[in-house]
C-alpha cells in the first residue's frame, strides 16, 4: 500500500509541470498584455513608458525565460505577486478559497442526496414507466449549462417568491442562516448536473451487482429485497461511485467559476475571471496551478480509498 501511494503521489508531479506550461501559454495567447490594458485604462503613454511598463512587469525578456523565472519561484513555494493589486498570489487565493470550497462541498452534498437514492430507485424498478422518467430527467439535466440553470433559477426565485440572492457574501462562522441563505440556490444549481451523472453511475453499478451470484443467494435464503439492496448489493457497486465522485471534484471547482459570477460569490472563480481581465500573469498562473494541484489532489485521495476497498488495485 505504501509503494503504490508513493507512486501515485510521484506521478502529479509530471502533471503538474505539464499544467504550469500548459497556463503559461495560453494565458499569453490572449491579446493585449497588462501594459496594453494599463494605457487603455489610464490614458495615453509615451513608447519610452510602454518599455518601461514592459521591463517592470519582466515582459521585454523572452517567454523561456520569463517561464524559468515563474517555474523557478514556483518550486520554492513562491507563486507571485498580483501585477494589479500588489498582493502575494498565495494570500489571495486563500482569501477566497472559503467561499468555492463551500460551494464545492454543498453541491457535492446536493448531488450525492439527489443521485443516489434516485439511480437506487431507478435500478429497483428497471424498465418501468418511473425508471424511464429517472433516466430522461437524467439526460436533460447533463444537457443543460450550469450557467442557463443558474440563470433560470434566479428569474424563477425572484418572480414566484420575490426573492434575490444577496450580494454580500456572509461567512458560515459570522452568521450560519445568512450563509446558509446565500449558498443554498447556487450549490443547488451546481449541484444537480453532478447528480444526474451520480444517478447514472448508481444505476449501471447497481443493476451490474444485482445480477451476481451472491445476490441469488441472498434472496434464496430469504432476505427481503431492501436487505438484498442495502446490506449487499450497494455496499460492492460503491467502488465505481468513489471513483466518479473523485473525478466530479474537478467539475465541480470548473463550474464555480460560472456559478460565482452568475451568483456574485468572491470565491476562487470570480478570481480568475477578474485576473484574465486584467491580463494579470501571475494571478491567473498561480490561481490556475493552485486549482490543478487540488483536483489533483483529490483524485489521489479518491485512488487511495479505492485501493484500499480493492485489494486488487494496489498489487495489480
Amino acid at each position: 500500500m505504501r509503494r503504490y501511494a508513493l507512486i501515485r503521489t510521484l506521478s502529479i508531479l509530471p502533471t503538474l509541470l505539464g499544467v504550469t506550461i500548459a497556463v503559461f501559454i495560453l494565458i499569453r495567447l490572449i491579446p493585449g498584455t497588462v501594459v496594453d490594458q494599463m494605457i487603455g485604462t489610464e490614458g495615453s503613454f509615451s513608447e519610452e513608458t510602454a518599455r518601461a511598463l514592459r521591463a517592470f512587469f519582466g515582459l521585454d525578456v523572452p517567454m523561456h525565460v520569463q517561464y524559468g523565472r515563474w517555474l523557478s519561484a514556483v518550486t520554492q513555494g513562491d507563486l507571485g505577486r498580483s501585477w494589479r493589486t500588489g498582493l502575494p498570489v498565495l494570500q489571495m487565493i486563500l482569501s477566497r478559497l472559503e467561499v468555492t470550497a463551500e460551494l464545492t462541498l454543498g453541491a457535492m452534498l446536493v448531488a450525492l442526496a439527489v443521485g443516489v437514492p434516485l439511480g437506487i430507485l431507478s435500478a429497483r424498478r428497471e424498465n418501468t414507466p418511473l425508471d424511464h422518467a429517472v433516466r430522461v430527467a437524467s439526460l436533460f439535466s447533463l444537457s443543460i449549462p450550469v450557467f442557463w440553470q443558474a440563470t433560470m433559477m434566479i428569474l424563477a426565485a425572484s418572480l414566484w417568491f420575490n426573492w434575490a440572492p444577496r450580494v454580500d457574501f456572509v461567512s458560515a462562522w459570522v452568521d450560519p442562516a445568512g450563509n446558509l441563505a446565500i449558498m443554498a440556490l447556487p450549490s443547488f444549481a451546481l449541484g444537480t448536473a453532478v447528480a444526474a451523472v451520480f444517478m447514472r453511475m448508481t444505476r449501471s453499478s447497481l443493476l451490474e451487482v444485482m445480477g451476481e451470484g451472491y445476490i441469488r443467494t441472498a434472496r434464496a435464503k430469504g432476505v427481503s429485497e431492501p436487505g438484498v439492496i442495502w446490506g449487499h448489493a450497494l455496499k460492492n457497486s460503491l467502488i465505481p461511485l468513489i471513483t466518479v465522485a473523485g473525478v466530479q471534484v474537478g467539475y465541480l471547482l470548473g463550474g464555480a467559476i460560472v456559478t460565482e459570477e452568475v451568483f456574485t460569490l468572491p470565491g476562487v472563480g470570480r478570481l480568475i475571471l477578474w485576473a484574465v481581465f486584467q491580463r494579470d500573469y501571475p494571478l491567473v498562473q498561480g490561481t490556475i496551478l493552485f486549482v490543478s494541484a487540488l483536483f489533483m489532489l483529490a483524485n489521489l485521495v479518491v485512488d487511495l480509498v479505492y485501493a484500499a476497498l480493492d485489494p486488487r488495485i494496489r498489487y495489480g
